[in-house]
């Protein structure tokens, strides 16, 4: 038994360590090749730098981080209150019956293919978008409708799954002393379960800022600063996959530089949700 016991431990503990070795190799291999190219084009050049065209040794990625962002922050505003809503009704206002539907339709979502998310947003949503809004459809406003369904199972199901974790004694106490159901649910249940809620929004944005096929179909691609939701942009994630393919020398150097880039956003999310939730712990 204790052989036994032994040998699942020492499983166990490679596992977790072949899991820390594939991160630092992955960072190792980002930063020892994108941190050179950096250098060499100069930080502030590649950072903030408002054209990029390799063909000119231009290699500026802001216009792509400010469309990383407009694109994530647009399928927060769509998603996070959809799926935060859909959680809470599975979790205290759905019935049995009706929750296992609404559940495997929820799972399915989840299993759909980023590139048949990309066909539908560029059948059903550019059409929809150039007739109401205007704009030839390909837009920031098309990209964060997108992103905003494909992130809906994350946080439909990490927010539920945290609702459904918070003890009874909260909802039973608020009810004992005169809270009505959504009441206790909104008041008493939610800010219980905001932990968890919070992990279910971040892993939907690192969900949203790492997505790319489907982006690549339908957020027009254009390396410019945008000045409405209704025109085209480019996103790292787009730069990356768009120009790999080709890229040579500086210039695929400089996509990896770009992919170290979008790591450093990822560590600065995640850093952002521990320093958010250790001040909720407080």
């Amino acid at each position: 038994m204790k052989t036994k016991e032994s040998v699942l431990k020492l499983i166990f503990l490679l596992c977790a360590a072949f899991s820390i070795l594939a991160v630092l190799l992955i960072c190792f291999f980002l930063f020892a090749n994108g941190i050179p190219a950096i250098h060499q084009i100069g930080s502030i050049d590649f950072i903030f730098g408002q054209k990029w065209k390799p063909g000119n040794e231009l290699y500026g990625i802001f216009p792509m981080i400010v469309g990383s962002i407009y694109v994530t922050a647009g399928a927060i505003i769509f998603g996070v209150p959809v799926g935060l809503m859909t959680a809470i009704f599975l979790s205290k206002f759905c019935s049995e019956k009706f929750h296992g539907i609404l559940k495997s339709g929820i799972d399915l979502l989840a299993g759909i293919p980023s590139v048949v998310y990309g066909f539908f947003g560029l059948m059903v949503i550019v059409p929809f978008v150039r007739n109401v809004f205007g704009g030839n459809g390909s837009s920031i406003l098309t990209a964060s409708l997108l992103l905003g369904m494909m992130i809906l199972p994350t946080i439909i199901s990490v927010s539920e799954s945290s609702l459904n974790a918070v003890s009874s004694f909260y909802y039973e106490g608020s009810r004992a002393l005169g809270a009505t159901h959504e009441r206790s649910v909104f008041m008493v249940i939610l800010p219980a379960a905001k932990s968890g809620i919070l992990a279910g929004i971040i892993l939907g944005i690192g969900r949203a800022i790492g997505e790319t096929m489907a982006v690549i179909m339908v957020a027009g691609n254009q390396a410019r600063i945008p000045d409405s939701i209704l025109k085209g942009v480019r996103t790292l994630t787009a730069n990356i996959v768009i120009e790999m393919g080709y890229a040579t020398d500086l210039h695929r150097e400089a996509l990896i530089a770009t992919g170290v880039v979008l790591f450093v956003f990822i560590l600065l999310i995640n850093l952002s949700f521990n320093l958010v939730k250790n001040r909720g712990n407080k």
